[in-house]
């Protein structure tokens, strides 16, 4: 998919928590992303992490999903069944690794999409090495 960008929990996570000290940088990141045309996908399971992270924090909350299911340039993209067999066994050939089931659905899905980049604070997507993060070319 060209132009799409994965999104990971853990940005996301870090774009909305006005309490994070990274938020400036994922602010820039957001803004060139759209300067690039790019959308955003993601997962339910993502959007779920996002979710609870927030769940107790009322004002975001509501917003959150508004934010992420019903914006026109992020897609939800569906898990299919065969998805979710290669994601636990992506997790059983990488058992010496800490990925969770959602990090491996989201390694899976952009495989499948053939989506390059995405964006993550997450150390796993750098751990696992197949797509470049966009967060680093402007640490």
């Amino acid at each position: 998919m060209t132009n799409a960008v994965f999104l990971d929990a853990s940005f996301w996570v870090v774009y909305r928590d006005p309490e994070e000290l990274r938020q400036p940088l994922a602010h820039r990141v957001v803004a060139e992303l759209f300067r690039q045309k790019a959308y955003l996908v993601t997962t339910l399971p993502v959007v779920c992490e996002i979710h609870a992270y927030f769940a107790r924090r009322p004002l975001i909350r509501q917003t959150i999903l508004k934010e992420l299911c019903e914006n026109p340039i992020v897609t939800l993209e569906e898990i299919s069944h065969q998805d979710q067999n290669a994601a636990r066994e992506l997790l059983r050939v990488n058992d010496d690794k800490t990925y969770s089931l959602c990090d491996a659905l989201s390694f899976v899905v952009m495989r499948r999409l053939k989506i390059r980049r995405a964006i993550s604070f997450d150390k796993h997507f750098r751990q696992f090495g197949e797509f470049e993060i966009i967060p680093d070319k402007f640490s």
